[in-house]
């Protein structure tokens, strides 16, 4: 198993069949074009530079055309791919490139300056730059090399690491974890049957390519698909699905959110959507009803992780089911296992617990397509990774037939007076309030209760409720204890790579002066 050969296998059969549509950069590139790019990148990365297997190739940049050719080129002769992500400061690049130790850093020209500055800082033998046009180093490198099929194709096996994907962005320092061929095959194949991937599909790539959502863009081109790129932006998102005939998509909850939020909606032509799928954090029951009367097509939840990819899926007749009356509370699911993966509810000791939708425990997940642990990291892989199970941090409980709720990351829940309140089921209440876009909910030091409810809100553009009206809102929904004390607005949230809300950002401010003990 080489994930590398896709561009291959698919111009094999149809080289004039439309691979990647770069919208940022306004290109096109067919499968036997990018074939004939991706063999001669491969033979220049092992034979001119001289890499040797198990390398690692640095890429910084936006999605574009290229980062994809750097992943099949590194993947199809046995190189282990490892994304930056730009949003980074110079300081914390520069602690995963030498954590990294990549044999060469690809980088476009926004980022020439990032490049020129880390290059000072990072001794690493090879950097090359690419930019508009065909005048560059990059370039060069293609232009020099043998187009024909790169001979270290053989020596790459399934079990041969190809990404290394850098997370902790919501926890802390990051750390690399470590995908092989086949994990993140099975994952694909997790994906293929949720999303009922079918050749005819055109896929738009939302997400950013130094994370996850990269694997779902590979995957669908693995069917022979087109994967439309941009860089995210609301109003964009619609022109494209409409002037591309997009049929499916990864849309991040927050996303969806602003996509609807934008003027004039209801005029954008969607009726080429299929399917999309949503996921990186609880979207509110609210908010999923609402995507289903919006967009005119079917809907999945996928939660995951970068270190397993997605784990269950809510699927298309959960949903409808839920719109129809039946055992509606599942909008409020993950939904259940997918269909390579075993899921757990678990105590502490390891003990699943009782499926009765009430008694709390953490997800654990055992799957071919979690990571095979963290780079150069064994203690980590070793809390993380137990016994063929993948402990993800994640409080939940589950119902009769395995639908998990996620209930809150064990660090984002509030112990007020002895109370245990989780976030999401205040943030779920705030959602009530038609006025609101985004809300984070985290704990504050308080004398009395030694935590206090916090919220802080994104009002959708035009609204202007008050905290007073957002406390209100929440009296309707939960106990008392469990409504925020304090409201604040902002323009917006802080956000990891995933679309996740980095609310220890938000919350680290308030506990400076003394330790925080969940």
């Amino acid at each position: 198993m080489n994930l590398g050969d896709i561009p291959a296998k698919i111009a094999a059969n149809s080289p004039e069949r439309e691979a990647l549509v770069d919208v940022p950069n306004d290109r096109r590139i067919t499968y036997g074009e990018l074939e004939d790019r991706v063999s001669r990148l491969a033979n220049s990365l092992r034979g001119d530079l001289g890499l040797q297997k198990g390398d690692r190739v640095a890429i910084l940049s936006r999605n574009c055309i290229q980062y994809m050719e750097i992943m099949f080129a590194a993947a199809r002769c046995g190189l282990i791919a490892l994304p930056l992500n730009w949003r980074l400061s110079e300081p914390e690049m520069a602690r995963l490139l030498e954590d990294g130790e990549p044999a060469v850093v690809f980088s476009s020209a926004e980022y020439q300056e990032t490049a020129a500055n880390l290059q000072k800082c990072v001794a690493l033998p090879h950097w090359h730059n690419f930019a508009e046009g065909f005048d560059c180093s990059y370039e060069h490198l293609i232009a020099a090399a043998s187009p024909d099929a790169p001979v270290w194709d053989d020596e790459v096996g399934a079990n041969d690491p190809l990404l290394i994907l850098y997370t902790g962005g919501t926890t802390g320092q990051s750390k690399g974890a470590l995908h092989t061929h086949h994990s993140l095959f099975m994952g694909m194949l997790n994906q293929t049957v949720a999303e009922r991937i079918v050749p005819s599909d055109v896929y738009m790539l939302t997400g950013q390519m130094f994370h996850i959502p990269v694997a779902l863009a590979m995957n669908y081109m693995a069917h022979g698909c087109p994967v439309v790129l941009i860089n995210f932006e609301a109003k964009l998102a619609l022109e494209v699905i409409e002037r591309e005939r997009v049929s499916a998509f990864l849309g991040i909850t927050t996303m969806i959110n602003w996509m609807m939020a934008v003027e004039g909606f209801e005029n954008y032509d969607l009726s080429s959507l299929r399917n999309f799928q949503y996921g990186g954090g609880p979207m509110p029951r609210s908010v999923v009803e609402a995507a289903m009367q919006a967009f005119p097509c079917t809907m999945i939840q996928g939660y995951g992780q970068t270190e397993g990819m997605t784990m269950t899926f809510l699927s298309q007749e959960d949903h409808e089911r839920a719109i129809a009356g039946a055992h509606t509370e599942r909008l409020g699911s993950c939904g259940r296992a997918g269909f390579i993966t075993d899921i757990q509810v678990v105590d502490p000791a390891g003990h699943a617990v009782p499926k009765d939708g009430h008694t709390h425990g953490e997800i654990v997940v055992r799957s071919e397509a979690n990571m095979v642990g963290y780079w150069r990291r064994p203690d980590l892989t070793a809390q993380t990774l137990r016994d063929g199970w993948m402990w993800t941090g994640d409080i939940a409980v589950w119902d009769e037939e395995g639908y998990v709720f996620i209930v809150d990351r064990a660090k984002d829940m509030i112990i007020s007076g002895g109370e245990n309140i989780f976030s999401t089921q205040v943030e779920a209440a705030i959602h009530q309030h038609p006025d609101v876009l985004e809300s984070a909910v985290f704990g504050v030091p308080d004398d009395v209760w030694g935590e206090a409810v916090k919220a802080v809100v994104v009002l959708k553009p035009g609204c202007t409720a008050t905290a007073e009206e957002i406390i209100a809102e929440t009296s309707k929904h939960l106990a008392s204890y469990q409504k925020p004390k304090t409201v604040d607005f902002v323009d917006a949230l802080p956000k990891a790579p995933t679309g996740k809300i980095l609310k220890r950002e938000l919350r680290d401010p308030y506990w400076k002066a003394q330790e925080r003990k969940v």
